[in-house]
Order: structure tokens, then C-alpha cells, then sequence
């Protein structure tokens, strides 16, 4: 499955979320069963429907929604929204049986189980075609993409990584000069900080201290992890409401400093479609970056059920990515 080998080999994962590490929650309810349609019929019955609405937390989902109303003339309304918004609307939409999106693609693990997958709102279609392409710990829910945050630099003036260690973010040459989205607009960013305040990061931030600084990390917190952050935010921290706009806040060229944050890996894409100097760190201790999932699931009142189905399998293509 293309979209899950994304990811740079050489991060340090941190695994976010409900469903990414092997969740014990109750899976997801399947779409209702219908009669299994062949690949023809499927696309007749799409095609009668006229039209397939979805709401999404990629902007890149217009592209795709614009390749396949040229191929099959159906179509797509598509509205991309923050993760917290897809949520609260589909919770009012779907609890209201109130006609809205057909499918969603959604992010923020804890939340979209809590609020859409455990009332009903969201039930579970993985097209007949990818069954078995797809491993099964991504299935239920169905696993749209794995998406990774990685610390990114400003590149004009040199290609070489500009921190080696997390713990070099805190440190006053770089106070003003680093940028990530706030975690009070994304859920994601927040599970990120939660993450690596467990026992286990914690331990792995402390040694990373120690590596550094070659002494003992003195908490003022209640372990290194809280400490990071404190200490992470402290340093002149400037918070951004969009990975897009940190990007470009980012890469823009002939800056007098240069500049890091911790974004979204695909958006050095832009390096050639908006002239930026982006390059990944791959290789900083205890932890590049972070991955999390992005999941593709129908609406319980979904109305164009066929073309949702048809759409959905498009996008799990390489046609569709």
C-alpha cells in the first residue's frame, strides 16, 4: 500500500494514538452488508448516484476528487477541514441524521474513536481490491496514510543537519528561530508532547540530556519529558496554526538566521512548486519526528454509498495518490 511507505527510514517513531500501536479498543462497525457488486456494477451504481460528498483533513484530497470526476463523471464535493472541525461536525451531522459527508478522512486517534467510531458515526469499508493488499493492522479502522512530522530546516545556507539532538531546540542560539503548530489547534501535536512525557521517552530524553550536556538532567518537572517541553516552549517557541504556512515561514529564502521547525514531511514537496529551502533531520537524538495515522471511513447516514465505495478504493490506488 503506497501511502503507508512514506515513511523515512531512519526516524525514530513515535507512536501516536488509539489504533497505532495495536489498540485492545472494540473494532469499528463494518458498513452494512450488501449485495458484493462486480467492479462493473459498482461503478454503474456510483455513476447513478450522481455525486459523493467528503469532508478532509488533507488539502490534497481536491486533486485527487478533480482526477476522478474527469474519470468516471462523478461528483466530488470535497471540504478540507482541521481536525477538530471534521470531528464536532460529523458528531453534529451524523447524531442529528442530518445529511452530510459520505466518507471522511480523519486524524486525531483518540478523539475519532471516542466521539465517532464508539457512538456508531463512523463505520468501516475496506474495498473488496485492497483486502489483501493492505496489512491487516491497518484495516479496521481502515488506515487512509501514515503521516510523519520531522524536524525540517531552512537548507540555503548549509545542507548538513542543524541539531543532532532534541535537547540542542532548548538552547539560546536557536530561541525565536524554531516553529510548530499549536497543539491546542491540533490534536495530533498534542498527543506528540503527551507521548513523550510516558516513562518510556521520558528515560530516552533523559539519556539524550546526558549524552549532550555530559551531566545529569536536573528536573524542575515531573520527569524529562515534561522538561523538554517546558523548556522546548520557553525558548521563544513560535506557534503556527497551519503546517503549510510554518513550511514556507520555514524555507523561504535569504533569511539572515536560519530556521527549523517540526512539521509535516510531505510539505518540502514545496521546495520546487513555491522556490523553498527545506531539507529533513533524520538522524536526531532520541527522536526525528513523529507518525501518526490519517483513517478513510464511511458515515453512518451516508447517502451515495456506491460512490463513497468507489471513490475511497480510487484513493487507496496510485492513481488515486
Amino acid at each position: 500500500m503506497k501511502k503507508l511507505m512514506l515513511v523515512p527510514l531512519l526516524l525514530a517513531i513515535v507512536a501516536l494514538g488509539a489504533f497505532a500501536a495495536g489498540s485492545t479498543e472494540a473494532a469499528p462497525a463494518a458498513a452494512p452488508v450488501e449485495k458484493v457488486l462486480t467492479q462493473e456494477e459498482l461503478i454503474a451504481a456510483a455513476k447513478a448516484e450522481g455525486k459523493v460528498v467528503v469532508y478532509s483533513i488533507t488539502s490534497r484530497i481536491s486533486g485527487a476528487a478533480a482526477e476522478f470526476e474527469k474519470k468516471y463523471g462523478i461528483k466530488v464535493e470535497a471540504s478540507n477541514l482541521k481536525d477538530g472541525e471534521l470531528i464536532e461536525k460529523v458528531t453534529r451531522e451524523v447524531g442529528g441524521n442530518i445529511q452530510g459527508a459520505d466518507f471522511v478522512i480523519c486524524q486525531d486517534s483518540g478523539r475519532v474513536y471516542g466521539q465517532l467510531i464508539a457512538p456508531g458515526y463512523l463505520v468501516n469499508y475496506v474495498p473488496p481490491s485492497m483486502a489483501s493488499v493492505i496489512p491487516p493492522e491497518y484495516l479496521n479502522p481502515l488506515n487512509f496514510q501514515l503521516i510523519n512530522k520531522v524536524f525540517i530546516f531552512n537548507s540555503e545556507k548549509t545542507q548538513q543537519p542543524v541539531i543532532q539532538n532534541v535537547w540542542e531546540a532548548t538552547e539560546p542560539q536557536w530561541k525565536g528561530l524554531i516553529q510548530f503548530k499549536d497543539p491546542k489547534a491540533e490534536g495530533v501535536n498534542a498527543n506528540f508532547l503527551t507521548m513523550i512525557t510516558s516513562p518510556e521517552w521520558a528515560t530516552k530524553l533523559e539519556k539524550a540530556y546526558e549524552a549532550r550536556y555530559n551531566k545529569k538532567l536536573v528536573l524542575t518537572t515531573k520527569n524529562a519529558g515534561y522538561e523538554w517541553i517546558k523548556m522546548f516552549f520557553k525558548n521563544g517557541l513560535v506557534l503556527g496554526n497551519s503546517d503549510t504556512t510554518i513550511s514556507e515561514n520555514i524555507g523561504i529564502k535569504g533569511q539572515p538566521k536560519t530556521t527549523f521547525g517540526l512539521f509535516v514531511y510531505s510539505k518540502t514537496r514545496y521546495d520546487a512548486t513555491k522556490n523553498l529551502a527545506l531539507l529533513p533531520m533524520t538522524e536526531v537524538v532520541p527522536f526525528s519526528g513523529f507518525i501518526y495515522p490519517a483513517f478513510i471511513m464511511m458515515t453512518k447516514n451516508a447517502k451515495n454509498t456506491h460512490a463513497a465505495k468507489l471513490f475511497i478504493e480510487y484513493l487507496l490506488t496510485a492513481e488515486g495518490f
